[in-house]
């Protein structure tokens, strides 16, 4: 699957998929979100997360390295390489 792809589904589809398809890598909060990272091999999704009304809001895929700063104090990399 490509990002191009992914973005033609509807969120509940996006959600399946990261779900089926992706790795977890790291969460962290926002404005009340729990925003999970998932990886799906040539690109990321963000699967957003209200804890209070315990709806999943948003399901987002993108490849920029920029959008993954949230995250950086978070990720091992000796881990990952290990």
């Amino acid at each position: 699957m490509d990002l191009t792809l992914f973005n033609t589904y509807s969120i509940a589809a996006r959600f399946e998929i990261v779900w089926e398809l992706g790795t977890f890598v790291a969460y962290h909060g926002r404005r009340g979100y729990r925003i999970e990272l998932y990886d799906l091999g040539n690109f990321q999704a963000e699967l957003w997360y209200n804890p209070e009304t315990n709806v999943l809001a948003l399901a987002r895929g993108y490849i920029s390295k920029k959008a993954l700063d949230p995250y950086l104090d978070q990720i091992n990399l000796h881990e990952l390489f290990n």
